[in-house]
């Protein structure tokens, strides 16, 4: 893959949600600090955009856990930072650890709505729902400078293609009237992952993306514009989190939400290191705690990877944890399912097959 590097940011070591750069599962040869490494004087690493030369936008999957077939994903790493996010494996086959480099070490599809723009104009293409983003969050704190998201919305505004969008960040009220013009053809849908109201453990657990208070916000900003907008309580973490489900769907719910999902931990391959020098830092007096109940519900392992299980877990714990969230979801009058969008008012705007390439995004 041929990238560049294109800009950095300085960064606090405070302000990260991995500890570390654990090896890369694919690579023999790491590199480690001194083991009288002091963070004060030395402390993470700062931002890094690299510019990703993929020719194609719209990834697919089979799996029979993922609700949609196709995704955009206008970014590659997320500095957001949330020790647990799945996505932190996806880095390890670009070379990159999934520790401190999958949130300093973001690549940049600047392409990204032109691609778009080719890959829906095509014959080929059957319109259908695509989410944003399948890995992660499309509404970054760099989407803020790049608007590559904003971009991209602009153009499945054009061509009416349905879109689901899921994110941790304020920043998608920016985009509210080309999410009204969306929702006119029943082509959208927005869900707000929420996991606590905890302040303190939402900036530890989730660093650099939107408070809670900013995240019930962009709910009720969104249910006001008359866009779709629902909350997932993601990921549900035993004995940290999960007291917390019945006051999430309560204050999600005042906020506007229509609908409500959850998922429990999960901690695939590295993702697993990671999250446990976060406890080990942010929560040693549970650490023990949190990962018994973890593997009480993932068959005595930190991960089970089956379809079918890993996005549910199994035993008593796991089911306790389903019946609360459901009693709750209930309760707060919410939904269990987002309303079904339409492909009905797809098009093809004429000129599109041949329609120049979008120029590059500026102020990288």
């Amino acid at each position: 893959m041929d990238s560049r590097l294109v800009t950095t940011k300085p960064s606090l070591s405070r302000s990260r949600g991995a500890v570390s750069n654990p090896t890369n599962r694919f690579e023999r040869v790491s590199l480690e600090r001194d083991t009288d490494w002091d963070p004060a004087e030395d402390p993470a690493p700062g931002t890094q955009f690299l510019s990703d030369c993929s020719q194609t936008i719209i990834t697919h999957n089979d799996s029979p856990d993922i609700p949609f077939n196709a995704g955009i994903n206008p970014y590659r790493g997320c500095e957001h930072g949330c020790s647990y996010c799945y996505a932190r494996i996806a880095h390890e086959f670009l070379g990159f650890s999934a520790g401190l480099d999958f949130e300093t070490k973001i690549m940049v599809k600047e392409d990204a709505p032109a691609l778009l723009r080719k890959e829906l104009a095509a014959k080929q293409w059957q319109p259908q729902l695509l989410a944003m983003s399948g890995v992660t969050d499309c509404y970054q704190p760099v989407e803020r400078r790049l608007k590559l998201t904003r971009r991209c919305l602009e153009v499945l505004a054009e061509f009416r293609n349905p879109v689901c969008i899921i994110t941790k960040n304020h920043l998608v009220t920016r985009d509210l009237d080309l999410l009204q013009e969306l929702a006119w053809h029943k082509a959208v849908e927005v869900h707000l992952s929420i996991n606590s109201l905890d302040a303190d453990l939402a900036r530890r657990l989730e660093p650099r993306a939107s408070s809670p208070r900013h995240r019930l916000a962009a709910i009720e900003a969104l249910a006001k514009a008359g866009i779709p907008v629902g909350v997932l309580v993601a990921p549900i973490i035993p004995a940290l989190n999960d007291h917390e489900v019945a006051r999430v769907l309560a204050a999600a719910a005042k906020a506007g939400a229509q609908w409500a999902g959850m998922e429990i931990l999960r901690l695939p391959l590295t993702v697993a290191p990671v999250f446990q020098e976060w406890l080990a830092r942010h929560e040693p007096l549970k650490q023990e705690k949190v990962l018994n109940r973890i593997r009480s519900i993932r068959g005595g392992k930190l991960n089970d990877p089956r379809f079918g299980e890993r996005m549910r877990g199994q035993g008593i714990f796991a089911d306790q944890i389903r019946q609360l969230f459901e009693v709750a979801r209930r309760q707060a009058g919410l939904a269990a399912d987002s309303p079904a969008l339409s492909t009905a008012s797809f098009r093809r705007p004429p000129g599109n097959q041949l329609e120049l390439e979008l120029p590059k995004a500026e102020g990288i």
